[in-house]
């Protein structure tokens, strides 16, 4: 989505169940929870402090991330705007939508980032390298007339 916004991209709320005596459960179900049926699941952990993660786009896939413990930082940016979430609630979940470049810091000691994603892994769909990434978005701008800053 070449035209994608970090305003696209919003905190979702997780359903919480919880028991006094059992502790909480969150469930994430296909097409209920999340605009998107999960193809792929992956954690991050034992980031070390001061370490980024993340540094890219992707071109075609959707992503819920979740601070399944501890709290992290995640970055948004559309090549016009920036916007920074503190994920630090295991019942909420970041979606991010194709064609944001985003980055994970501010890793608490304990941390794990859990991402569930729309898509297998791709080589292909990644955008690894930001001045790439600012071309990709201006050729959508170019492509439909609009004035690329």
């Amino acid at each position: 989505m070449h035209n994608s916004s970090v305003y696209d991209c919003t905190i979702i709320e997780l359903d919480k169940h919880h028991s006094d005596r059992k502790g909480n459960i969150s469930v994430v179900e296909n097409r209920k929870d999340i605009p998107f049926d999960v193809k792929r699941t992956y954690y991050l952990y034992d980031v070390p402090g001061g370490e980024s993660r993340g540094g890219h786009a992707h071109k075609e896939l959707s992503q819920l991330i979740i601070a399944a413990s501890g709290s992290f930082t995640v970055t948004l940016d559309d090549g016009r705007v920036k916007r920074s979430f503190t994920l630090n609630r295991p019942y909420q979940g970041l979606y991010v939508v194709p064609g944001i470049w985003r980055t994970l810091d501010d890793f608490s000691s304990g941390a794990v980032c859990l991402v569930l994603a729309s898509h297998g892994y791709d080589a292909a769909d990644y955008i690894r390298e930001y001045e790439e990434f600012i071309a990709y978005k201006k050729e959508y701008d170019t492509s439909i007339g609009r004035c690329a800053e």
